[in-house]
């Protein structure tokens, strides 16, 4: 399936299956054989019509097997080979076109399983789903086409294959209308379940400035951050949709809050749970979803941990019981340090007794009081059972500074037995080697499959090589040197759900590509001037080439441009989403092979 927003579309992805989809991704079954010809063609206007496409050359090139890639000096990968002007087909038979664009559409991702796709529609309150047909789709508009580049021309072959493009790719399946009271769908944000069922998506509005919020709706606990303009408060909503029938199954609100949508920074799903982190309220909401697209309450851990400590409380102190009841005098000024701060310090203050010195508990009461301000603003879910939460000071958490050099903690914390099990500086080399060595169990990518995704520092000789080069450049750089080497490696956690690749095209053990352009971590990439190249681990050959945004166009170099990829699961299928300033410029890579 493909998910789709009316209007602008936005990339896809999902776990495993060939079912429905939203951001980019592809993790399945791994392929060691790549196409060597690809193909990146027009996408057809989202709302049902065509944007003239602009002219421009090939986009996803390849090359045969009869030509070897010299070895570049200095550099793990081989020196491009230059196509030549009479170049049309390759050794095997297969053949490349050119991709064609289209301006309105930005599909959104697929589902793991590779089928189901969903794209936002313009006015960011609908979903549409789409069904995926496979690569080979167009494969009989293409027929007889040859040589690398199709033409922008405006013969009736060329117009209908682009005005026919998108249809055969992608059916539409259903059109849910979601967001409703003012609210828009956040593009950034969708999660897909396991089972590929059902999907995930957040939706915001921004709060007037008047009337204000009453002060104890914004403060309803001690722990309470200050908004300010730089981080508004937002009415936020999470829905789940039904991919099969297309049903809005449940809606779960947070009213006066902050969520951070985006990416799916503030939203985690692992398996059936799903962790919801309120920046403004310092709580952090813990559902299940369950097989028929329902939200259930698990538990909520900030001001309290069990959910019957509020019981216990009002047992010593009854007004705290009528204050909730009545919505007047609040938990806001409560005189007692939030459950979960309190048992972060519990673990601070132990570690220092077990530590034996006075210097240790000296330091824990030097640091008292920045401790108790420290304010939750990101996490994850390591399994069914313990958070990984990071704590920093409020004014990073509310975006008054951007420094990434502030001071942070990273907290494992186990919500069943409510213990904090380890707490680490984010210069801490012990973390670090954790994250080094068990780099998937921290990234969760493909968790509908037995296997993980081996393409992290941790199963991956190349990404580890990778890794350990950025390491040592900032090592070596000037202000830089072995502690902020790890600060700057643990900046990546928490990592956010779903978002990385598990396509066998970006398996740094198949093929060697620069990751400055493309990533298995779906974000946003500098576009290049020039294709991005693949080559063959094993042979060293140039295998293919992908070239993102409007060709045939003069480049201003000073307009930065930015360009998405989302990529099938596990077929040779990508779409790419350039940005500069506020066009957008769509395009499809596929294989196409000449008969």
């Amino acid at each position: 399936f493909f998910l789709s927003a009316t209007g602008a579309p936005i990339p896809f992805r999902a776990p495993g299956y060939a079912a429905p989809s939203l951001r980019a991704g592809w993790s399945a079954p791994r392929s060691p054989h790549f196409p060597s010809r690809c193909a990146a063609l027009p996408v057809p206007s989202g709302s049902g019509g065509l944007r003239p496409p602009a002219p421009g050359p090939e986009a996803w090139r390849g090359r045969g097997r009869g030509r070897r890639a010299r070895s570049r000096p200095g550099g793990p990968f081989p020196q491009p080979c230059e196509p030549g002007p009479d170049r049309q087909r390759c050794d095997d038979g297969s053949s490349c076109f050119h991709h064609q664009t289209s301006k309105n559409p930005k599909p959104k991702r697929h589902s793991p399983l590779g089928t189901p796709a969903d794209q936002f529609r313009q006015d960011q309150t609908s979903l549409e789903i789409y069904e995926y047909q496979g690569c080979q789709a167009a494969e009989d508009l293409l027929q007889g086409y040859e040589g690398e580049i199709l033409s922008n021309g405006n013969d009736q072959r060329s117009v209908n294959i682009r005005g026919r493009l998108f249809e055969r790719f992608f059916v539409l399946l259903h059109i849910t209308n979601v967001a409703a009271n003012g609210e828009h769908l956040n593009r950034e944000c969708s999660l897909f379940t396991d089972d590929c069922r059902c999907v995930i998506v957040g939706s915001a509005a921004y709060l007037p400035d008047e009337p204000h919020p009453p002060f104890y709706e914004v403060y309803r606990n001690s722990e309470s951050v200050t908004p300010n303009p730089r981080s508004p408060l937002e009415d936020y909503s999470l829905h789940i949709i039904d991919l099969h029938t297309g049903r809005l199954c449940d809606t779960r609100t947070f009213k006066c809050d902050k969520v951070v949508l985006s990416h799916n920074q503030g939203l985690y799903l692992y398996k059936n749970i799903l962790a919801i982190l309120s920046v403004q309220q310092q709580t952090i909401h813990v559902f299940q979803v369950t097989p028929e697209g329902t939200f259930i309450d698990v538990r909520t851990i900030g001001r309290f941990c069990y959910e019957d400590d509020l019981l216990t409380v009002s047992a010593v102190f009854p007004e705290v019981q009528r204050d909730s009841q009545t919505g007047m005098a609040n938990p806001f000024r409560d005189p007692f340090i939030n459950s979960l701060k309190h048992r972060l310090l519990v673990y601070l203050w132990r570690r220092a007794e077990q530590d034996g010195s006075a210097m240790a508990k000296r330091r824990f009461f030097q640091y008292f009081d920045q401790l108790r301000q420290l304010r939750m603003w990101k996490m994850q879910l390591l399994d069914e059972n313990h958070l990984f939460i990071k704590y920093t000071s409020e004014d990073v958490v509310t975006l008054r500074v951007t420094d990434p050099s502030q001071a942070s903690f990273f907290v494992v914390y186990n919500m069943v037995t409510t213990e904090v099990i380890a707490v680490f500086e984010n210069t801490s080399d012990e973390l670090l080697e954790l994250f080094e060595n068990f780099c998937d169990l921290f990234r969760n990518a493909t968790l509908h499959s037995e296997v993980q995704f081996p393409c992290s520092a941790s199963s991956n000789n190349f990404a580890r090589q990778i890794q350990r080069r950025f390491k040592d450049t900032i090592v070596n750089a000037k202000y830089g040197g072995h502690t902020e080497a790890v600060r700057r490696l643990l900046g990546q956690l928490p990592i956010s759900a779903q978002s990385y690749s598990g396509s066998p095209y970006l398996d740094l053990s198949l093929f060697s590509y620069d990751d400055k352009w493309v990533s298995v971590m779906e974000r946003p990439k500098t576009c290049g001037d020039h294709p991005i190249r693949f080559y063959a681990r094993d042979s060293g050959l140039l295998k293919f080439e992908i070239q993102a945004g409007l060709l045939g166009r003069p480049i201003n170099h000073a307009v930065r441009r930015l360009v998405a990829f989302t990529f099938h699961p596990f077929e040779p299928f990508a779409i790419s989403v350039q940005r500069t300033n506020a066009e957008y410029v769509v395009n499809f890579h596929m294989r196409h092979c000449c008969t």
